[in-house]
């Protein structure tokens, strides 16, 4: 029997050598019941757990506003917490003064290619409590090398890119999304954005970044309701007249762009089987990607009520 325990948060967990079995107990961070105090959940350093962001950085915006700022045009509008971000900033300057960049931690430590996401405080309700908590002593890759890049793979990301070009995680610092949704990131080793987009496109997806939803029945949020939605960004200073987005195109470039995110698109409705799932996904544009060297999307997961999975009128 050994013993894994997380340097970044006070869970350990213990596993078999040989299968890597579970073998005890583990506290798994479910969903509370109510919201915790903030005296009742002590304030740690480094990534923050469900508990700690409940409490100590609730929600600043619903779900519809996350799907109104998505939709509007110009993604910059999604917000982590100011107090969280400020956290966020202080470890991060320790990641960079320990691993030499944000980069090489995701490649030496953080991200699991191919593999289910097993280092998440905060662990998505697709991964199996197995996946949750089998862990390895030693992170794969420590000296940053990644295994080379298969002769097959695929100039640009694609809805059958191959696994070990692909880590699917939990954002460990989330934006300030309501509790109901889970906040994921797909990374992969390949430019997520199509190569070959065409020209009279260019310039727009370089600027907006691209964005779709899937799950739901209805259409989401029109642009045109995001006044209603601007008093939640008061913090930021966030106004009508700030917002760097293109605008609408011809019919032909709108139908370009949308072809422009297909692969995408198709991924996250394999993984979020559209049944159980509503999502909001979206590809950063360079101008608001935090971490450039490495390619990945976001994706606003909200899993559905029973009674919302049962009236899900397609197989």
């Amino acid at each position: 029997m050994s013993v894994y325990c997380d340097p970044d948060s006070r869970y350990c967990f213990a596993f078999s050598l040989d299968d890597m079995t579970v073998e005890s107990s583990i506290a798994l961070q479910e969903k509370p019941d109510k919201t915790p105090l903030p005296d009742d959940v002590p304030l740690r350093e480094g990534r923050p757990t469900r508990e700690e962001l409940l409490a100590h950085y609730p929600a600043k915006f619903t779900w519809r506003q996350m799907k109104t700022f998505v939709n509007s045009g110009d993604l910059g509008m999604l917000k982590r917490d100011k107090k969280l971000q400020v956290r966020y900033d202080t470890w991060a300057k320790g990641i960079r003064t320990q691993y030499g960049s944000t980069v090489n931690y995701l490649r030496n430590y953080r991200l699991q290619w191919g593999k289910p996401d097993r280092l998440s405080l905060l662990p998505s309700i697709l991964e199996t409590p197995k996946e949750q908590c089998t862990m390895a002593t030693d992170p794969a890759h420590t000296n940053g090398e990644l295994p080379p890049m298969p002769i097959n793979a695929p100039p640009y990301f694609k809805a059958d890119t191959p696994p070990e070009l692909v880590s699917i995680i939990m954002n460990d610092w989330p934006y300030s999304v309501p509790p109901e949704i889970e906040h994921s990131l797909i990374w992969t080793r390949i430019p997520i954005i199509p190569t070959d987009l065409p020209p009279s496109i260019t310039p727009r997806v370089l600027q907006d970044g691209l964005w779709g939803f899937t799950g739901s029945l209805t259409p989401p949020p029109s642009p045109s309701t995001l006044p209603e939605c601007l008093p939640a960004l008061s913090e930021w200073g966030v106004t009508l007249d700030k917002l760097v987005r293109s605008p609408k195109g011809t019919d032909e470039e709108e139908e370009l762009v949308k072809e422009a995110g297909i692969e995408i698109e198709t991924f996250v409705k394999r993984r979020w089987i559209e049944r159980e799932w509503e999502t909001a996904w979206f590809v950063n544009p360079p101008r608001l990607q935090t971490v450039p060297d490495l390619a990945h999307a976001h994706v606003f997961a909200r899993h559905k009520s029973p009674e919302e999975i049962a009236a899900w009128p397609y197989p």
